[in-house]
């Protein structure tokens, strides 16, 4: 994507106002009649063992049980972002005490120079530079998230606010937070504006971090980045944070990468290492938008990714229910329409069949080829017809959160809109 395209996206987001989480889509199918509302299903799911034992714990969560669903959401700018994908964490999450996990992994993009989702805060002193695994000129050690932040001063003073623009006051707290670095020097050390606070300290080679357990919980915490006297050529690679409490309940992580595509988070090296950390229960795959945008477009090499991605994922979890989402329909150069995505929705299909996972056709949904064009003129996505306004973003969260609840609904055989009546209330 152009420089000029990012640069009206990223300055579209800084003023996002805040949206009450309103429920939009039983009062917008007469008003937004080029949306295929027909289409918004869960395809294949009933196919997938791995989704029948997800329904089976989210079941348990809503009736109140203590369990733990881990969600995560991959994907390029729209993830990044974390507007629609924050929609559908704060839905899950608040549909009953006992579906509040923890925050848990984010990265602090504001230090990498690139747009932070406003859920977070992230408030920093010094001079960092930033890397993303989708700028092909930039070279440095990655993880999960596909951005680091390289940081060559002497001190550096961090503040992580876990709550920001959220539809929720005080939604997350923490007592525990993980640090992902490189620590494989010993260039740098870090500290804590309250010492005092800090009760174990556990660290992890393997995956790169360092683990500080709390005596209390809080929404904030600030800590130093210090270079080690006498260290010649110092560097500091920000990875990644994980902000951790003992919640039960569902836990949504999202990984976005602005320009983000398959090949891009193959470039990740420690990937794999950091996501064995977790055991995902669901794995939303929202890439495509970026590898079917350039007219050289490989399906085959594509088609390789995406079932690679999901072995990945099964090394992590077996029981992984993974969705593969299609990308929106869009517009290339802002002149035509792509005709690739409807390449990479064919390849989804057949991923989808040989491994047994669900799809969310969202480019069916939307109306197909040239539909962005319609969402465009109803003011649902701006100019560049690739990403959405915060009202197209809504209705996106919105139709994926109905058709998981009815495919839920349908796994569990409860009565219609039983699972969705109770996530809204």
């Amino acid at each position: 994507m152009k420089k000029r395209r990012q640069l009206f996206f990223l300055l579209w987001l800084l003023v996002l106002p805040a949206i009450a989480q309103t429920y939009t889509i039983d009062t917008l199918k007469n008003k937004y009649t080029f949306i295929n509302w027909k289409a918004n299903t869960i395809k294949m799911a009933e196919n997938s063992p791995a989704f029948k034992k997800l329904y089976q714990k989210l079941d348990a969560i809503a009736n109140g049980k203590k369990e733990n669903v881990h969600i995560f959401h991959i994907g390029g700018s729209h993830i990044q972002a974390d507007i629609y994908s924050n929609r559908l964490r704060s839905y899950l999450q608040m549909m009953n005490p006992e579906a509040k996990g923890q925050r848990g992994f984010i990265y602090p993009y504001s230090i990498a120079k690139t747009n932070n989702p406003g859920n977070y805060r992230v408030k920093y002193d010094g001079v960092w530079r930033g890397y993303r695994c989708s700028v092909n000129r930039d070279s440095i050690a990655w993880g999960l998230s596909g951005v680091t932040a390289v940081f060559k001063d002497s001190v550096s003073n961090i503040k992580i606010k876990a709550n920001g623009n959220n539809y929720h006051e005080k939604m997350y707290d923490f007592n525990k937070i993980r640090i992902f670095y490189d620590n494989w020097t010993t260039d740098y050390e870090i500290s804590f504006k309250q010492d005092s606070l800090v009760t174990a300290v556990a660290e992890n080679k393997q995956a790169h971090f360092v683990e500080y357990t709390f005596n209390k919980t809080v929404e904030e915490i600030e800590f130093c980045v210090r270079k080690v006297k006498g260290a010649q050529n110092a560097e500091f690679l920000m990875m990644g944070i994980e902000l951790m409490n003992d919640n039960s309940g569902i836990q949504y992580t999202s990984i976005g990468v602005n320009g983000g595509s398959f090949g891009f988070y193959k470039r990740c090296r420690y990937f794999e290492e950091q996501l064995m950390l977790y055991k995902p229960d669901l794995f939303i795959v929202s890439i495509g938008t970026n590898d079917a945008y350039h007219p050289d477009f490989d399906p085959a090499k594509y088609k390789a990714y995406y079932t690679e991605l999901i072995k990945t994922i099964q090394k992590a979890n077996p029981d992984c229910a993974v969705l593969l989402t299609v990308p929106n329909d869009s517009y290339y150069k802002r002149k035509i329409p792509n005709p690739r995505t409807r390449i990479a929705q064919k390849v989804i299909y057949e991923v989808a069949k040989e491994q047994k996972m669900a799809i969310w056709d969202f480019y069916e949904i939307m109306g197909g080829f040239n539909s962005s064009q319609s969402w465009y003129t109803n003011k649902l996505m701006p100019r560049d017809r690739i990403h959405f306004t915060v009202a197209g973003y809504r209705i996106k969260a919105d139709l994926l959160l109905q058709a998981l609840a009815h495919s839920w609904e349908k796994e569990m055989q409860l009565e219609y809109n039983t699972v969705l009546s109770q996530i809204i209330k």
